[in-house]
């Protein structure tokens, strides 16, 4: 394999030449490959390539030597390829020269397989940490417990796992990040809806999105597992807490109030919520949510930009309905109007 500084990662090749005029070559994740027919009967491929820093779609033709290749790759495999630099629509949409596939023995011990997959940026351990503390600050006995009793299940797991496929938080430990933001997000806006019982909310922002360790599998590529198709993981989070609230004998009353929290925490039935919020809690968590997600694209759109974006606005991302701008204001000299 060739040596990784010679190798260019997806932020680099974004930076290339829009011109077409530069090759390079990288070594990158297929993190999925999609059959398609052109508009003349022909088959093609559109395969999704990426790394830590990016992805990018890249369209293999019928006719192409790496058709085969991809045809036969499963998600997850990792592959060296040459190309030359070019857009299409404003997109990028290297010309491929060549592929092959790289092996796991080939990659064991390799620089290479630490750019491969993402990470969220701040130090696991420490939000570990910080996400027992929040545990631990439950006033109610029976509730700490419940949750508690969650992640003794899931702890291990609900570390590791990314928080959705592709939308927000989608790297290792990401789940995690995701839910120690919002538990700080909720410490901050708590005091000003005296309405909300803290302790519940406080309860709903940290077993939200527990189902997630069962819904996702995969090692450096994140696929839906079997019960994840079948039964999502707003169902099987309800599952965790129902399980957890029982075996610490939580008020009834208490114990649907957090099920809710998790079975409406989508926000909207066509987001995949099994009931739309009803009560003050449940609201509160929902929109917390909603502003993590959202933050975390805007978050992961400026990381892969870097400090010095190749362009102004980022490609069009589905989750925001629309390109971000990646410059930074220029708040120097504070002109008044």
């Amino acid at each position: 394999m060739a040596d990784p500084q010679s190798l260019l990662s997806v932020r680099e090749i974004k930076a290339l030449d829009k011109n077409g005029a530069d090759t390079f070559a990288s070594v990158l994740l297929v993190r999925r490959v999609t059959a398609k027919t052109a508009k003349n009967g022909n088959p093609f491929l559109t395969v999704e390539l990426g790394d830590k820093t990016g992805s990018f779609a890249q369209n293999v033709f019928g006719d192409s030597a790496a058709y085969e290749l991809f045809s036969n790759l499963r998600e997850g495999a990792v592959v060296r390829i040459e190309a030359r630099a070019g857009y299409y629509n404003n997109t990028l949409s290297p010309k491929l020269l060549a592929a092959e596939p790289i092996s796991a023995d080939q990659l064991a011990g390799s620089a290479v397989l630490a750019n491969l997959v993402e990470s969220a940026p701040e130090d696991a351990d420490l939000l570990w940490k910080e996400f027992q503390e929040h545990i631990a600050s439950l006033r109610h006995p029976e509730l700490r417990a419940t949750v508690q009793a969650v992640f003794d299940d899931i702890g291990e797991q609900f570390c590791v796992a990314p928080a959705a496929v592709s939308m927000h938080h989608a790297y290792r430990h990401g789940l995690l990040e995701h839910t120690v933001h919002m538990a700080r997000a909720a410490r901050a806006l708590l005091p000003l809806y005296a309405e909300v019982d803290a302790d519940l909310a406080m309860a709903g922002v940290l077993v939200h999105d527990a189902g997630k360790v069962i819904e996702y599998q995969g090692d450096l590529v994140t696929t839906r597992s079997r019960r994840g198709l079948l039964q999502g993981h707003v169902v099987l989070g309800y599952q965790l807490v129902r399980k957890a609230g029982m075996k610490c004998r939580l008020a009834s009353d208490l114990l649907e109030r957090l099920e809710h929290i998790v079975l409406s925490h989508q926000g909207e039935l066509e987001w995949g919520a099994a009931v739309i919020a009803a009560t003050p809690e449940a609201v509160f968590v929902a929109k917390v949510d909603d502003l993590d997600a959202k933050m975390g694209m805007v978050q992961r759109l400026l990381r892969h930009a870097g400090d010095a974006p190749a362009d102004e606005f980022s490609e069009k991302h589905f989750g925001l309905n629309s390109q971000l701008l990646l410059t930074k204001p220029n708040t120097a000299g504070g002109d008044k109007l």
